[in-house]
């Protein structure tokens, strides 16, 4: 049990719903025992649903015990490293919870990353087992870690177990590959299991989002266990999901911190079903949903492409009983949009893989709360601090870096003494967000530390532009950055992808369209029509590669007006 910040203020506290207060204890247990409550429990209702494949709680718990005695078996155990490179499938439950419960700590690749990035990920963590499945030509990339000396071994799933797919590929069988039946399917379940404590390493999770290679963030098992509890009492409280009721969604990538413990881990210990697919797609999303499905995680990526849909706003969605964005800022039109359009109020909040990823969430009907990513999470402390000064605290209503600590939150990352050194401030992690809070205790975004921009001495927040550009009808995604600018040191250049069918969009329409929206000194001074934005490996909108593109272009001329 992890104590609450003692002294802390909460002045969220009278926000909270139903009077709860924020001031609380967060258990912390050992993630895989969540498999072993789970079976006692829940017994054959079913955890997850995979094409033909149906999974019992009870079921989960005996594929789990048999990956971690094969585990154990090869001479994994406290201190080893295992990496998952796998997409949604069953094999990631069965040799995440199964690895953990060997002692072993976890190492997420994601199947999308240049080879560059993953042999970085394994050599920086250390991990030489590595499992994956046939899904594509994911095993063939796994063998070619196995070639390059990166891994000493290659578990692999037979991804046509859970029923035919257009997806599966080939099986490798090269020197240094066992299937997963091999491993696994004769390993008998009752292995002795080390003892795991809250304290031990559970995930080296890499982050995204900035320039160079990824660094992975130290998550325990008292930070994974310590951010379930918090959404758990959080539920509870606002009424969000009903325990043993809900069909959940998952498109979500398990590599992703979001989609790990927000979605799988609070679903599993709720007792809920998983509906699990490998790939998103707007008209399967929906006919799950017209299928019963009640629960709909996603990122605002998704919803954009479901209210995309032609005669989205004539589906019947009355099953779902909460939906969610999250991974990435939501677009305050896009919201709106789901609200008139089919009564849908879409919630969410924020949260880092460095939280994991626990932080806040919107409560239900605020409506006079629009564009807010909510309240902090109970027993979760948030400050707002100087630019220039991190241990000068701000007063609601001014803007400053978003200031976090608390039992979910990782102690550093791993191999940088260096990055340690600079995001934390007297315990507290620095999180290179910008923001402010109200006098009611509810958190606004305005931008990431590192994408804002100053331009003629003005701080200016892309985030509050791409907000502005989105209320234009004939914008379906936007993403603004900085660029050279001879006269001011920077403006803002917006990257427009248009609704299908819509006019072409000129810089002087999107202007005037802005004025009265945004500031003079706030107005995009270029604007850059494209067919398609780029996206990270999760399918977030990704500024990194216009900003090496504007890097690579020529010094500039002034930008305009």
């Amino acid at each position: 049990m992890i104590q609450p910040i003692a002294g802390d203020a909460w002045p969220w506290a009278r926000s909270y719903p139903g009077g709860f207060s924020p001031d609380v204890a967060l258990d912390t247990w050992p993630v895989h025992t969540l498999v072993d409550q789970g079976a006692e429990r829940f017994g054959d209702a079913v955890a997850f649903v995979f094409r033909d494949a149906k999974v019992s709680y009870r079921d989960l718990k005996r594929e789990v015990d048999r990956a971690a005695a094969a585990f154990v078996a090869i001479g994994i155990g406290k201190g080893d490293r295992v990496a998952l490179l796998l997409p949604n499938t069953l094999y990631h439950p069965y040799a995440f919870f199964g690895a953990l419960k060997a002692g072993a700590t976890v190492v997420h690749l994601s199947p999308l990353d240049a080879p560059k990035v993953i042999a970085h990920k394994l050599s920086d963590s250390g991990a030489r087992t590595l499992v994956s499945t046939n899904i594509g030509g994911i095993a063939a990339g796994a063998v070619a870690l196995l070639d390059a000396g990166l891994v000493n071994r290659i578990v692999v799933g037979d991804d046509s177990r859970f029923g035919p797919s257009p997806l599966t590929g080939p099986l490798p069988a090269e020197n240094g590959v066992i299937g997963w039946d091999d491993f696994a399917g004769k390993t008998q379940p009752d292995a002795a299991f080390p003892i795991v404590g809250v304290e031990d390493l559970a995930l080296l999770q890499y982050t995204g989002g900035t320039t160079g290679l990824p660094k992975a963030a130290v998550l325990t098992h008292a930070n994974l266990s310590a951010a379930v509890s918090s959404y758990a009492l959080w539920s509870a409280a606002d009424g969000l999901t009903r325990p043993g009721q809900e069909k959940v969604l998952l498109f979500l990538p398990l590599f992703h911190i979001y989609a790990l413990v927000s979605v799988m881990l609070r679903a599993l210990g709720d007792g809920q079903t998983l509906v699990m697919h490998t790939r998103f797609d707007p008209e399967t999303a929906l006919a799950e949903i017209e299928a019963g499905a009640t629960v709909f995680p996603g990122v605002p990526t998704m919803w954009i492409a479901i209210c995309s849909l032609p005669g989205f706003e004539r589906r019947d969605i009355s099953t779902l009983h909460y939906c969610a964005s999250g991974g990435a800022p939501l677009p305050v039109e896009v919201a709106r949009k789901l609200k008139d359009m089919a009564g849908i109020e879409l919630l969410g909040g924020w949260g880092m893989t460095e939280t994991s990823p626990a932080g806040t969430n919107i409560p239900r009907g605020r409506p006079d709360k629009s564009g807010t990513v909510g309240l902090p999470l109970p027993g979760i402390g948030m400050r707002i601090v100087a630019l220039d000064d991190p241990r000068r605290e701000l007063p609601p209503g001014e803007t400053g870096e978003l200031a976090v600590r608390g039992a979910n939150v990782t102690s550093g990352y791993l191999n940088r003494p260096e990055e340690d050194e600079t995001s934390f401030i007297d315990g507290w992690f620095l999180t290179g967000d910008i923001g402010y809070f109200d006098q009611d205790g509810f958190l606004f975004l305005v931008d990431r530390k590192k994408d804002m921009i100053i331009s003629g001495g003005f701080n200016i927040y892309p985030q509050m532009i791409e907000q502005a550009i989105y209320e234009h009808p004939d914008v379906e995604e936007v993403l603004v950055i900085g660029i050279p600018d001879a006269y001011r040191g920077e403006a803002a250049k917006a990257f427009v992808k248009l609704r299908a069918g819509a006019p072409d969009l000129t810089l002087d329409v999107l202007r005037t369209f802005l004025k009265g929206r945004l500031g003079p000194h706030e107005l995009p001074a270029a604007l850059e029509i494209r067919a398609a934005l780029p996206r990270t490996p999760v399918g977030k909108l990704s500024k990194l590669e216009l900003k090496r593109e504007e890097r690579e272009k020529p010094a500039p001329q002034h930008q305009g007006a």
